[in-house]
């Protein structure tokens, strides 16, 4: 059989693996492994961001002596977000998949590339993670903490329910999609580059979305991210819109999922298939 034929074959498989069994992912020291490393980089994520923001606020305080102008303002909170997930990523890929995110864990699972009982405990790890992530925060700076909000994302004033939800799908479309572009197998395949710039156009995705969703609800799309910080803060204010922070990221999540598996790679395998019976075309 000519080369050409075997790559073609492969070509036309699917393009994932069906997850094992839970029975046989839970006997499996590399799965435990995981969902700690979902634990601790969910952990790190959350303290080195939420902290960003609090000493951001902190500077710019000008009623505590701080100048309107100064810290890291929006843009430095942006690449904090932005540049921590490109860090964990990189470091968990290998292990975990590097997902940090329940909203990409749960694309993840609707395109089968994750078994149900691994997308349950890697939201687990995650929210915990989050939790004793911002937990860190308030013991380190409680009194900066009750202050400044404590990192809680919040709908902004002079904003619905509905723009606020709005931007958390489009928010969490735009990273997801992003994820199953860089990860692609078939992708990967052609272009051997890619594994290893991918959580550099992911981290990039979460610093672009936090530029535009900022002034609005202090971006989400991340259900962990926003669920830790509200636990810990635990103020009225941080639980009245909490729902939009995961139900915009998960349908944005849905939504990306399909659109790349069935729509994106739908078209690309019906083009290629026409291809394959006609390779004059």
């Amino acid at each position: 059989m000519a080369k050409h034929d075997v790559e073609g074959g492969s070509f036309y498989a699917k393009d994932y693996h069906d997850p094992p069994p839970a029975g046989e992912e839970l006997t499996q020291w590399s799965f435990y492994r995981a969902v700690i490393a979902e634990f601790i980089a969910t952990l790190l994520f959350l303290y080195i961001t939420v902290l960003t923001v609090i000493g951001y606020k902190s500077q710019s305080d000008v009623n505590a002596g701080g100048d309107l102008c100064g810290g890291v303002g929006i843009l430095g909170i942006a690449w904090a977000f932005g540049g921590m997930t490109f860090i964990l990523v990189y470091c968990t890929a290998g292990i975990s998949g590097g997902h940090i995110n329940p909203a990409v864990t749960f694309g993840l699972f609707l395109a089968r590339k994750v078994s149900l009982i691994r997308a349950i405990m890697y939201m687990v790890a995650q929210c915990l993670g989050a939790i004793c992530g911002v937990g860190l925060v308030k013991a380190f700076q409680k009194a900066y903490y009750h202050r400044y909000g404590g990192g809680a994302n919040e709908l902004s004033e002079g904003y619905s329910t509905g723009v606020g939800l709005g931007a958390e799908i489009i928010g969490t479309f735009v990273l997801v999609y992003t994820v199953f572009s860089t990860t692609d197998p078939k992708r990967n395949a052609r272009d051997s580059y890619v594994p290893v710039l991918a959580p550099l156009p992911i981290g990039f995705a979460v610093f672009m979305v936090h530029l535009a969703t900022i002034p609005v609800t202090g971006t989400g799309i991340n259900p962990a991210r926003s669920f830790g910080a509200a636990v810990i803060y635990n103020k009225e204010k941080a639980w009245d819109d909490h729902w939009i922070f995961w139900v915009g990221p998960f349908i944005g999540a849905a939504i990306a999922a399909f659109y790349h598996q069935f729509i994106l790679r739908a078209g690309a395998a019906k083009a290629l298939g026409s291809f394959r019976s006609n390779p004059t075309i």
